[in-house]
C-alpha cells in the first residue's frame, strides 16, 4: 500500500513535485456554502446557529453559550467534569496541562513579554522595550489580546488535547476571555477547558461556530482572534472571516514525514506514520530514507498493523491516497527533501538526529530519536501541537504566546530632537506632496522658536 519511489526516476520527481503543494484542499468547493452560513449567522445570530446545529449535528443544545462557574449556577461544568474522570485520565490531563503551561511560560520569559527595559523618566511600557536616541524616546509596548476563540473539532474524533494546546498559551500570554467552540463536549473536553482557563463554552462546531465567534451573538461577544484546527468548512470559514478577526492560519490535513536511515526500526517508523494517518482520510504519511530495504520493511509493517487499528478504514484511505516513500542517495538529500516539503511533524529515525535537524530550515515540530513518538508531541511534551501544515512551515510557526499579543510603537520627541530632525521630516513630506504632514511639523517648530527654552514646561516637550 506504500508507494516507493527511487530518486532518479520520473515517478520520484513527479511525486516530490506534487507533495510540495499537498494538503491545500479545494476550498473553492465549499466556499459558496460557507459564505452563506457566515452571512446567515451575521444576519440572524443565535437562531441561525441553532438551525445549523440541528441540520448538521441532528441535536439541540441545552444551552448554546455557557460561562465558567459552578454547573449548578449555569456554568459549563468543567470542574465537575474533572472530578468525574477516571483517576488515571485526570492525572494524565493535569500533568499534560502543567507541562504545556511550563513550556509556554518559558516562551513568555524568553520573548518580548518579559520585563520591560524602561528608560529613566520614560512611560511604563508593561512589556516590550524602550530606549532613547538623540532625544527621541522609542519603544514597543506588548499587550495580550482581550478575547480569543479556540476551535476544537468534535466530528470523527474529539480533541481535548487541542483545547489544552490552544487555550493554555492564550492564558499564559494574559488573555482574560477565552471562548471554546466545540460541539457536544464530553467530560474530558470540559475538564480540559477547565484546566486551560476557558471562560466561555460555545456548544457548536462547523463554520457557524467560527462565524458566531467572529461576529458575536446576543449572548456572546465577538473575539479578536480564532485559533485551532478543523475540517475544510472550518478552514474556509476562518479564511473568510480573516480581516474582521485575526486567525492563526489555515490548517490543513495532519501530516508526518519520517526521516530514516538504514539503521532505523521499521516497526517504529511505521507506528509514527500510522499515528498521523488515523487523523483523517486526507492525512499525509510520508517517508524519506536512504535505504530501499528500509522502505520495503516499513511498507510491510504498515500492512501488518492495519488489522489491529480501530480506525482502520480511515487509515487505509489515507495510506492509499496520500502516503509515499522517497528513497534518496545520501544523508544530505534527506535534509534537502525535508526542507522542500516543510512538513508539520518530522520524526527523525536517524543517527545523530540533532546534526541532521541543523541542516533543515523548515518544519513544524522535530521529534528526535527512536524513543520520541509523535504522540508525545501531540499530547504531553509541552509545545503546542497546533502546527503549520501543507508546506506553510516555510513561513509559519507552532502556536505560541506570540500569537496572542499585539504590539504598539511608542514615540516621544523632545524639543531638541524636533529642532534637529524637523526640517528633514518636512522635506520628506513635501517630496511626497503631503503638505499637511509638513505643516504639522512646521507649526511645532514655529512654537519652539517663539517659546524661551528656560520657560518651557519639560513635561510637554
Amino acid at each position: 500500500m506504500l508507494p516507493i519511489h527511487i530518486e532518479g526516476t520520473p515517478e520520484f520527481e513527479s511525486t516530490l513535485s506534487a507533495l510540495r503543494i499537498r494538503g491545500t484542499g479545494d476550498l473553492a468547493n465549499v466556499t459558496p456554502a460557507v459564505t452563506e452560513i457566515i452571512n446567515n449567522v451575521r444576519r440572524a445570530g443565535t437562531s441561525a446557529v441553532l438551525g445549523y446545529i440541528e441540520a448538521f449535528e441532528r441535536r439541540t443544545p441545552k444551552a448554546l453559550v455557557r460561562h465558567a462557574g459552578p454547573e449548578a449556577e449555569g456554568g459549563f461544568g468543567g470542574a465537575e467534569a474533572l472530578e468525574r474522570l477516571a483517576p488515571e485520565i485526570r492525572a494524565a490531563l493535569e500533568t499534560a496541562a502543567a507541562r504545556i503551561a511550563r513550556y509556554h511560560e518559558r516562551q513568555r520569559d524568553a520573548g518580548d513579554l518579559g520585563a520591560a527595559d524602561v528608560a529613566p523618566g520614560g512611560p511604563a511600557l508593561q512589556a516590550g522595550f524602550s530606549y532613547e536616541e538623540d532625544g527621541v524616546l522609542l519603544g514597543m509596548r506588548v499587550r495580550p489580546l482581550r478575547r480569543v476563540g479556540v476551535y476544537a473539532p468534535g466530528g470523527k474524533a474529539r480533541y481535548p488535547s487541542s483545547v489544552l494546546m490552544s487555550a493554555i498559551p492564550a492564558r499564559i500570554a494574559g488573555v482574560r476571555e477565552i471562548v471554546l467552540a466545540s460541539p457536544s463536549p464530553d467530560d474530558v473536553t470540559l475538564a480540559a477547558a477547565h484546566l486551560s482557563g476557558v471562560t466561555t463554552l460555545l456548544d457548536s462546531g462547523g463554520a457557524h461556530a467560527i462565524a458566531a465567534m467572529a461576529y458575536g451573538l446576543p449572548e456572546l461577544a465577538p473575539v479578536d482572534k480564532i485559533v485551532g484546527p478543523g475540517n475544510a468548512y472550518v478552514a474556509c470559514a476562518k479564511r473568510l472571516v480573516f480581516g474582521d478577526v485575526s486567525i492563526d492560519g489555515i490548517t490543513g490535513p495532519s501530516e508526518i514525514l519520517a526521516i530514516a536511515d538504514d539503521a532505523a526500526d521499521p516497526r517504529l517508523v511505521a507506528a509514527d506514520m500510522l499515528s498521523q494517518a488515523e487523523h483523517g482520510e486526507d492525512s499525509y504519511a510520508l517517508l524519506v530514507t536512504t535505504s530501499a530495504r528500509l522502505a520495503e520493511a516499513v511498507a510491510r509493517e504498515l500492512d501488518a498493523a492495519l488489522p489491529e487499528l480501530t480506525r482502520r478504514g480511515i487509515v487505509e484511505s489515507s495510506l492509499s491516497t496520500h502516503a509515499a516513500a522517497l528513497v534518496v542517495g545520501s544523508r544530505a538529500r534527506l535534509a534537502e527533501v525535508a526542507d522542500q516539503l516543510a512538513v508539520e511533524h518530522v520524526a527523525f529515525h536517524v543517527n545523530d538526529a540533532e546534526a541532521l535537524l541543523a541542516e533543515i530550515g523548515t518544519l513544524g515540530a522535530a521529534l528526535l530519536g527512536r524513543l520520541t513518538p509523535v504522540a508525545a508531541g501531540d499530547y504531553f511534551a509541552g509545545p503546542s501541537h497546533v502546527l503549520p501544515t501543507g508546506g506553510s512551515a516555510r513561513f509559519g510557526s507552532p502556536l505560541g504566546i506570540y500569537d496572542f499579543v499585539t504590539r504598539a510603537s511608542v514615540i516621544r520627541y523632545s524639543d531638541a530632537a524636533l529642532r534637529a530632525q524637523g526640517p528633514a521630516i518636512e522635506k520628506l513630506a513635501l517630496a511626497e506632496g503631503l503638505q499637511a504632514h509638513a505643516r504639522a511639523v512646521t507649526l511645532r517648530l514655529s512654537s519652539l522658536a517663539l517659546a524661551p527654552a528656560a520657560k518651557r514646561d519639560p513635561s510637554r516637550s
